[in-house]
């Protein structure tokens, strides 16, 4: 659903920039009780049954967007509980952070087969005779399903000439690479936070909009009322999200408006990362490990933890492009504040490891940042261009998209060794992940440099982006055409690297 407009896509665009109008506001969380009536305005509903139905969805997005956990059902509670403590500068998300709003939820039907009126009652009734169950029978001029004894092989939908079977799924559930969603007593969605790994694409597949993720805009503006120096540290998947007249240049004119005290690209983290694991590859496969895993996913990094626990040691221990920008960050300007904008709701959960609080104090979604660019009613076609300096390289942008981490690591190894012969394997979704680790796991890649990108499409498809996957994946080809400089060897931050990552030490699961 990401780049087509929607009453979901609206509401949470109301949210965002009303949560960021009362944070500017500079009067702590006052008006927040306010919101749900303002958002949701009249007597009548828009979409659901019930207009106080819609407010109290509308009440839960705005604590989530705040950072805080939903409200029990069963209880009295006022929508400012505990806000005292998430209105400040200096807040963590504390899990989960993929949240589903129990009375938002549609309850869709889970992988089913049903006959739809295009049944033509045929003489050759396809669907029954290929049936292994005997669940299908003709009622009133119609094939009919018996629920009781399908087994949801498919072969019915697949043998009807007319295509009149279709398959329900869930599309939450669909989208779950992690098999993380069920169903509650009352058929309702609900998530196992042990499996989740917070790659966000439940949120953007559900078209009733009740999976919502905790945010932290109000803190990240409470951070700049404050006076501190706060750094926004953009993802390469940027360009093009907030439209065609957000440029580069407008950008950071843009945000340094929001109070930014400065905007550096990811990019420049991207290329140290491609520098260093180049080096990790070289020097550890085949003699230390089997192959190398790429490090810059947070959600693939996290699903092989929990499911192939012993192919840790196969991951590249390398810092991910956010941190390593972080880190040169806060060794320019020490006392700083860096915020990751970026696309992706996993980076949320990385940001909180207590080897990168430090590094990293606040995550941003695209779509959270174009909250504040509403509420300070920012239009880039009246914004000035700000000099800058384009420092990330073609490869380090490439970053943003499915094989770019493995096609610059690849091509860096080909110039620094030319003899070695550099294999690569990668793998867009969370399910296909899976079946890649399998692969990995069972001796099929060795010695190969394996990608993993829990999005499909690669960043560019992360939950927190604007535009439509294809149209974004061309915005960063276009960018990187445009880089001043290709390889990331050439990078005048290249000295850095080795610096940033001396006080690295790796923790056992990354989310």
């Amino acid at each position: 659903m990401r780049g087509i407009p929607s009453l979901v896509t609206d509401i949470r665009k109301k949210v965002f920039t009303e949560v960021a109008r009362i944070a500017y506001a500079g009067e702590g969380y006052t008006g927040i009780e306010e919101l749900p009536f303002k958002i949701v305005p009249g007597d009548r509903p828009l979409h659901r049954e019930s207009v106080f139905l819609e407010r109290a969805i509308v009440g839960e997005r705005v604590r989530l967007a705040m950072g805080l956990g939903m409200r029990p059902v069963q209880t009295r509670m006022l929508m400012t509980k505990g806000m005292d403590a998430a209105a400040i500068a200096e807040q963590y998300y504390e899990p989960p952070l993929i949240n589903i709003i129990p009375y938002a939820c549609h309850a869709c039907p889970t992988n089913q087969y049903r006959v739809t009126d295009s049944c033509q009652n045929c003489l050759a009734a396809s669907c029954q005779r290929v049936c292994p169950k005997e669940a299908i029978s003709f009622v009133n001029g119609r094939s009919w399903i018996d629920p009781e004894k399908c087994i949801r092989c498919g072969k019915c939908a697949s043998a009807c000439s007319y295509h009149a079977i279709i398959h329900l799924e869930r599309p939450c559930q669909a989208a779950c690479g992690m098999d993380a969603i069920g169903s509650d007593e009352y058929g309702r969605a609900v998530i196992d936070q042990e499996k989740c790994v917070s790659c966000g694409q439940c949120l953007v597949s559900c078209p009733f909009g009740a999976i919502v993720d905790k945010g932290q805009i109000f803190q990240v503006i409470q951070s700049i009322l404050k006076g501190d120096q706060v750094v926004a540290i953009v993802a390469p998947a940027f360009v093009g999200q907030f439209g065609k007249n957000a440029t580069p240049e407008k950008l950071v004119s843009a945000m340094r408006q929001l109070g930014f005290a400065r905007v550096e690209e990811v990019a420049i983290g991207a290329d140290l990362c491609t520098l260093e694991e180049a080096k990790d590859f070289l020097e550890n496969v085949p003699e230390n490990q089997k192959y190398m895993a790429t490090s810059c996913c947070p959600a693939w990094h996290s699903m092989i933890y929990k499911l192939f626990p012993g192919e840790t040691k196969n991951i590249s221990m390398t810092l991910t492009p956010m941190v390593f920008t972080a880190r040169m960050i806060k060794k320019e300007m020490p006392g700083c504040k860096v915020v990751f904008v970026g696309p992706c709701a996993a980076k949320k959960l990385e940001a909180i490891r207590t080897d990168i609080r430090s590094d990293v104090d606040f995550v941003l979604t695209f779509e959270e940042l174009q909250g504040m660019f509403e509420a300070k009613e920012i239009r880039f076609d009246a914004v000035e261009d700000a000099e800058i300096e384009h420092e990330g390289t073609a490869a380090g942008r490439g970053f943003a998209v499915a094989g770019g981490v493995a096609q610059a690591v690849a091509d860096l190894i080909s110039r620094e060794a030319p003899e070695r012969e550099v294999k690569t394997a990668r793998a867009e979704g969370l399910r296909d992940c899976r079946k890649l680790m399998l692969m990995a796991k069972a001796g099929k890649y060795n010695g190969y440099l394996l990608e993993g990108m829990a999005c499909k499409g690669g960043c560019v498809a992360g939950a927190g982006t604007l535009l439509p996957v294809s149209t974004a994946a061309k915005q960063v080809t276009d960018y990187q055409k445009s880089a001043p400089e290709a390889l990331p060897e050439n990078s005048r931050h290249r000295e850095l690297a080795e610096g940033l990552t001396e006080l690295y030490k790796p923790v056992s699961d990354p989310l």
